[in-house]
């Protein structure tokens, strides 16, 4: 990050404007005030010069929202600052660049500051080396945010689910069964294990029902239903059930060649012995009845 000529000061708060205000959540925010209270102001706010048209000076806020609420709240007047001289340009990137390093700071707020970022006209290149991220990273972080894919952004963020993997459910589009297949991909290439396959499928289930945006919480607008939505509905149902179809067949065939090889086998004595031996003589009850339709003679 670039570095910028700055002083430390004792500065008026009403003076000092915000610029990227953000929400708050209010236990952390009293946390903040009672740490504040206790033990002082362990980081001083970082603001910069601007002088008013009547030649009056304002500081603009890059980095420290809470601790200056938390001050006001405490019902003081000034507040130590990091005064850095830099444009506008360079406040805007290293409030975006300070805030997205910071533990606390909301996921989806800090892959919208890499938007931003994109916005003020930096390659991803640029962007990775103003926030440390790797430019892969920053490139699939960009393309989610193309689509609008907020749920699978905040995933991706809070390591629910890796980026490779929200990727590969975007490009599969909102057909079910490609996503599913997608889905399944991911699995067999060790792109998703476990839980991580757990929180995909919670996150596309969501995105299915309530669209990929998280901003509203509100369910997707119910479209009015025609004669035509009507009959491409019916068409996917009836492609499904196809394919469901398809599908059971296949595992019927399976089934059949499982249970016709395993009755040549059991026939053999010299298999059967060694089953034996190592106590597989055995087979399921859905199994045994299609092996033996008659019953096994023991």
């Amino acid at each position: 990050m670039e570095q910028w000529p700055s002083e430390m000061r004792m500065i008026p708060i009403d003076l000092i404007e915000t610029l990227n205000p953000r929400e708050r959540n209010m236990r952390v925010f009293e946390e903040i005030v009672a740490n504040i209270k206790a033990i002082g102001l362990k980081k001083p706010i970082t603001v910069t010069v601007r002088t008013k048209p009547d030649g009056s000076e304002r500081y603009l806020l890059i980095c420290g929202e809470g601790r200056v609420k938390a001050f006001r709240a405490l019902g003081e007047t000034t507040i130590p600052a990091l005064v850095v001289t830099v444009d506008d340009e360079g406040a805007l990137i290293m409030n975006l660049t300070e805030n997205m390093a910071r533990r606390r700071y909301r996921p989806l707020e800090a892959m919208q500051g890499i938007e931003q970022l994109r916005k003020q006209g930096y390659d991803k290149k640029t962007i990775a080396l103003k926030t440390g991220l790797k430019p892969e990273h920053v490139g699939g972080i960009l393309s989610l945010l193309k689509n609008g894919e907020e749920r699978l952004l905040v995933a991706v963020a809070k390591g629910r689910i890796p980026l490779t993997a929200a990727l590969t459910i975007v490009d599969a589009g909102d057909d079910n069964a490609a996503v599913q297949v997608a889905l399944q991909n991911a699995y067999e290439s060790g792109a998703l294990r476990g839980q991580q396959l757990l929180q995909a499928r919670k996150v596309i289930e969501n995105r299915q029902v309530l669209g990929p945006s998280v901003s509203t919480g509100t369910r997707r607008r119910r479209v009015d239903v025609t004669t035509s939505s009507l009959i491409r509905t019916y068409q996917k149902e009836v492609a499904r059930q196809k394919l469901m179809v398809k599908k059971a067949e296949f595992a019927q065939q399976r089934l059949l060649f499982v249970t016709g090889a395993l009755r040549q086998l059991l026939v053999d004595e010299n298999f059967t012995t060694l089953l034996r031996a190592e106590g597989l003589d055995t087979l399921p009850k859905y199994l045994s009845e299609r092996v033996w339709p008659m019953g096994h003679a023991a």
